[in-house]
């Protein structure tokens, strides 16, 4: 596992360096606008806490941190409209590594919606 950097954009925007459009936020996580949107909603939802990755969330998180996470990705959907309840759903998507074409190096899920997403990936690179 890479080391976390503690300069990254987004544990930048954590200390409050730099602005974000706030859409959630609870004791443990931070959801935003998506600075360059790839749909009519696109947020991103981050843990406070140094992980880079995914798997390093889930391996190392406390549990509270955890399911304070998941709880507030159930919470945002809803409150964007996107949930099965009253929406027409969204896609959850993130990123890890170079192969994940990972951009930020602080584990964080794009919520995308508000309009078909399209494939998941290109048929045929398999």
């Amino acid at each position: 596992m890479p080391a976390y950097d503690p300069e990254n954009i987004f544990a930048r925007i954590l200390r409050g360096e730099i602005p974000n459009k706030t859409v959630l936020e609870t004791e443990h996580t931070l959801a935003f606008h998506d600075i360059a949107p790839k749909a009519p909603v696109h947020v991103l939802v981050i843990p406070k806490g140094a992980y880079v990755s995914y798997d390093d969330f889930a391996a190392n998180a406390p549990d509270a941190e955890i399911v304070d996470f998941h709880r507030a990705v159930a919470r945002l959907v809803r409150d964007l409209g996107c949930d099965l309840d009253a929406g027409q759903g969204y896609r959850a998507i993130t990123n890890a590594g170079p192969h994940g074409l990972q951009e930020v190096p602080h584990f964080h899920l794009h919520i995308l919606a508000g309009r078909p997403i399209g494939p998941m990936v290109v048929p045929g690179l398999a």
